[in-house]
């Protein structure tokens, strides 16, 4: 019995070392494998991204410079307002009566001016008729004189009378605020009851009572990081996404950008300003945006997959198959995105190159050259923006 276990051990590490010598032996044969790719003429389109937010590109702040209560509230956010439409009133009674006491300052410069002009005329007229010799006509040349001080003086009193009388009726007005623009009430800020403080227009806040927009101007406001806004002109095309909106894509063009940058957690952004080609019922102010601003596009060029393009030395070279074996071919890159690189020098269309190396004898099984290179300011995939401007 003894000796059937033992003979049963020597079996088992026998048929051990079998598989151990079979897998080892033959583990060294499989051959390390390559996949190609061919070196294609086509077109490559670089780009870069941003994010932000739709705004209003025209729109005006509703805030008074009296002081007063609101009242008679008569809009509504969302309603369509037209230039020097009434929006609310402010109660403010001493503003009628500043502008009375500014109407009798006025009225009263005036008779002062009549009086003054009056008193000149009549020194005029005693002067022109002296017969009481040399003295006497200096009295009444003095007396001439004096009229015409004074009437110049009467005259500037009706001048600062009037502005102030105009001031008191202007603010008088005033108290009937009106839309500035045509357009649709986007924000509003007071209801009636409150009232409007002297130091902002804006009865316990900062913001605008009412804000108004032309909805027909919406823009996307972006922003773009400063490695990749030397590369965003004014006219580049872009393509834009809703993260509110599934599946819709719409064109635009780069209106304007800042000059200066806005610092936010050590990371330095610009505001780049993006039309839209066409208006979208759908597209709302305030709604996140995400935009791919076309920096480049090259037709029939030659390109390659990024991970066939490797660098070495400062110089960029892939690599080609000649009887099995991946040799190094030094290349010129040029322009690339997410995806693609293109070749300006070294190979020719229809190159194979060297996408993927597969070695079954390393540690890890599968080792894939794919994104080796790239950049060029490809931050998002240009395939999708190119066939959205239709080639």
């Amino acid at each position: 019995m003894k000796k059937k276990y033992i003979w049963l051990i020597i079996i088992i590490v026998a048929i051990g070392g079998s598989y151990y010598w079979y897998h080892k032996t033959h583990a060294n044969t499989v051959q390390t494998r390559y996949v190609t790719a061919p070196a294609a003429t086509g077109t490559i389109i670089t780009s870069v991204s941003g994010s932000g937010n739709v705004i209003v590109g025209n729109q005006a702040s509703v805030d008074p410079t009296i002081t007063g209560t609101v009242a008679n509230l008569s809009v509504n956010v969302g309603d369509s307002v037209k230039a020097g439409q009434a929006l609310f009133t402010i109660v403010n009674d001493q503003l009628g009566t500043a502008a009375q006491q500014a109407q009798v300052s006025y009225e009263n410069a005036k008779s002062s001016l009549d009086s003054s002009k009056a008193n000149e005329k009549q020194a005029k007229y005693n002067l022109s008729h002296n017969n009481s010799g040399l003295a006497q006509k200096q009295i009444l040349e003095n007396k001439l004189s004096s009229s015409k001080i004074s009437e110049n003086a009467a005259e500037q009193n009706v001048t600062v009378a009037e502005a102030n009388y105009q001031n008191a009726l202007s603010d008088a007005g005033k108290r009937t605020v009106v839309s500035p623009m045509n357009g649709t009430v986007l924000a509003i800020n007071v209801k009636n009851g409150d009232d409007l403080g002297k130091s902002s227009g804006s009865s316990s806040s900062s913001q605008a009572p009412m804000i108004i927009g032309d909805l027909g101007t919406l823009e996307a406001q972006v922003q773009v990081n400063e490695v990749d806004i030397p590369n965003v002109k004014i006219g580049q095309k872009a393509t834009m996404t809703f993260d509110a909106i599934n599946g819709l894509t719409v064109t635009g063009k780069v209106e304007k950008m800042d000059s200066l940058g806005t610092v936010s957690q050590g990371v330095v952004t610009y505001n780049v300003t993006i039309s839209f080609d066409s208006a979208n019922s759908q597209i709302k102010p305030g709604m996140s945006v995400s935009a791919s601003i076309i920096t480049a596009v090259k037709q029939d060029v030659l390109t390659v997959p990024n991970g066939a393009v490797k660098v070495q030395n400062g110089g960029n070279y892939v690599e080609v198959l000649k009887n099995n074996a991946p040799q190094q071919v030094p290349v010129q890159a040029g322009i690339s995105n997410d995806t693609e690189t293109e070749i300006t020098g070294g190979i020719s269309s229809g190159t194979q190159v060297v996408t993927q190396t597969i070695d079954p004898n390393a540690k890890t099984a599968t080792t894939a050259t794919s994104g080796g290179f790239g950049g060029g300011g490809g931050r998002v995939g240009g395939g999708a923006a190119f066939r959205a401007f239709g080639g």
